[in-house]
């Protein structure tokens, strides 16, 4: 031990990690937010250090021990020297996977902030550290009177870890979802400037709409009271176009998913969405959220002879929705599609529209809920997009190990590309370019710099076959897998992968125009994709 009772090996590893936090990962971060996560990763290396110490004294049975002065020094010229070199050349990386990703590299001169704000995070967790071991220590010692000390220590260990646990997974976290969902839930009463309630009996929320105006939720609003007429349609494309149908049901439209999945279905056979060329079912992600690139493409791409049908099944922002709104996701998911796909096996097949899902993010994960497996998606759809699914997708995650046997796993290939495919640039055919497409189109679409979709738990003790392959065009070629390390610095970046530019990370914003496209089979041309490509690009949040 050393001054203030600082454990050397402890230390070694805290900055051995906090070094390694400096090189390249998916999205390049700030300096300010680069020392927040090299002092997390060392406040971990730190606790790895001194338990691996504890551990070999324990099995040792030795007392412990004190190190030299020379050790304390050798270990601080490493911590200079270490310093430095990462400062330099983590500058380098980050410039590298700014140019990557087309964000603007932050000044050379503002690299010094890093360390401080890193020693400033490590001192916080270390003295929360320290307060949870003094409370284990005097669990221990109350122990003691009725056990043996090692069993004392043993039970106080375990007791702590596991109260903490229990803490900051459900107390806290409860009380940080019970907040925001409160605070979210008043904003859904408000309508943004420029959405007005439609006149026409083609949108829910009008005079003839099931669904109240009042009911549908911020995003919902937004989405029934924006979009692009026939006359818009029109003056792209030079051919006579309808006007399209957008449908959405929200949280306080009815008590429950099933109820508002079956609200939303007979709006939209109130609005004539059956009758129409082509359907669409969204599951949404957060608060209704619908990406606006999403419908409109779809929109334009079918000439208005369209139906989109949407709920929202929360109140909670889409980056919070992503952890603690799985299980809502997969009910509105399977409850909209079932209420939906009811109503259209009635109807003759000769006479049905074209079905179609999309989910992006956690929506995806809803969207996949619906069917039982490829095989039930490619039966009962005509075609489906998922946009950046995350790792957790029960059957992304099976399509990817299932991939054909020497393709990459950020652009995989599935069974020859029959029916399931996947791209990480829309704006190409989506490989394999040579195998006919034949039966339904289901696109998944994925940057290899998005964090959402490569973020997993099993980045900390296991290399992933992305970081084994050649990297994607959006991320530095420096990348590696470091145990521990990546994990860190990809759970940091899915704080960063929505406010990267459209094309990277986790904003696929203008570029769902070609992703439709093939997955409609319109085939536009390339001009004219890119015009609608240029007008649906989202340049602020709704």
């Amino acid at each position: 031990m050393g001054r203030h009772g600082l454990s050397l090996p402890g230390l070694w590893a805290a900055t051995a990690l906090a070094f390694l936090s400096f090189t390249p990962s998916l999205l390049p971060r700030g300096v300010a937010y680069q020392g927040l996560v090299a002092g997390v990763v060392a406040a971990i290396g730190y606790g790895l250090g001194v338990l691996v110490t504890a551990v070999v004294r324990e099995l040792g049975d030795r007392a412990v021990g004190v190190w030299s002065p020379r050790a304390w020094r050798v270990w601080w010229i490493w911590l200079g020297v270490g310093t430095v070199v990462s400062l330099i050349a983590g500058h380098v990386w980050h410039r590298q996977s700014s140019a990557l990703v087309g964000l603007e590299p932050v000044s050379p001169w503002a690299v010094p902030l890093s360390p401080v704000v890193a020693v400033a995070v490590f001192a916080l967790l270390l003295a929360v550290g320290r307060g949870l071991r003094g409370i284990t220590r005097h669990t221990a010692r109350w122990l003691e009177r009725r056990t043996s000390a090692r069993a004392a220590r043993v039970i106080s260990t375990g007791a702590v870890v596991v109260a903490t646990a229990l803490v900051f997974s459900g107390v806290l976290l409860d009380g940080i979802v019970a907040t925001v969902d409160r605070s979210a839930s008043v904003g859904d009463l408000l309508t943004p400037d420029g959405v007005t309630r439609p006149t026409t009996p083609l949108r829910s929320g009008s005079p003839e709409s099931l669904v109240d105006w009042d009911e549908l939720g911020r995003e919902g609003r937004v989405f029934v009271g924006r979009g692009p007429t026939a006359e818009d349609i029109t003056a792209l494309t030079g051919e006579p176009a309808e006007e399209p149908v957008r449908i959405f049901a929200g949280v306080a439209s009815a008590e429950d998913e099933r109820e508002r999945a079956e609200l939303a279905a007979a709006d939209l056979e109130r609005a004539g969405g059956f009758e129409r060329e082509r359907l669409l079912v969204v599951t949404t992600t957060g608060t209704g959220w619908v990406e606006p690139s999403v419908a409109t493409s779809f929109e334009y791409l079918a000439d208005g002879d369209s139906a989109i049908v949407g709920m929202q099944y929360s109140h909670l922002p889409s980056p919070l929705s992503y952890w603690v709104d799985e299980e809502r996701a997969r009910d509105a998911g399977r409850a909209l599609f079932d209420a939906v796909y009811a109503r259209l096996a009635a109807i003759p097949a000769e006479d049905r529209p074209e079905l179609y899902a999309f989910g992006e993010s956690l929506g995806s994960f809803g969207g996949e809920a619906a069917f039982s497996g490829s095989g039930d998606m490619a039966t009962r759809l005509d075609g489906a997009l998922f946009v950046g699914p995350p790792r957790f997708n029960p059957l992304y995650r099976e399509l990817l190990a299932s991939r054909d046997p020497g393709s990459p796993e950020i652009e995989a290939d599935y069974r020859d590309g029959e029916t399931i495919r996947f791209t990480l640039d829309a704006r190409r055919p989506a490989p394999p370019e040579d195998a006919p497409w034949s039966g339904s189109h289901i696109l998944y679409f994925q940057h290899a710099s998005d964090p959402v979709t490569w973020w997993s738990p099993d980045l900390i003790l296991q290399r992933p076959d992305w970081l084994e392959e050649e990297r994607g065009p959006d991320v530095s070629a420096s990348m590696v897998w470091i145990p521990f390390v990546t994990f860190g610095q990809v759970s940091a970046d899915l704080a960063l992968g929505f406010g990267t530019p459209p094309g990277t990370g986790h904003i696929f914003s203008g570029r769902h125009a070609y992703a439709w496209d093939q997955v409609l089979g319109t085939n536009w041309p390339r001009e004219q994709l890119d015009a609608l490509s240029e007008l649906t690009t989202r340049r602020s949040d709704p």
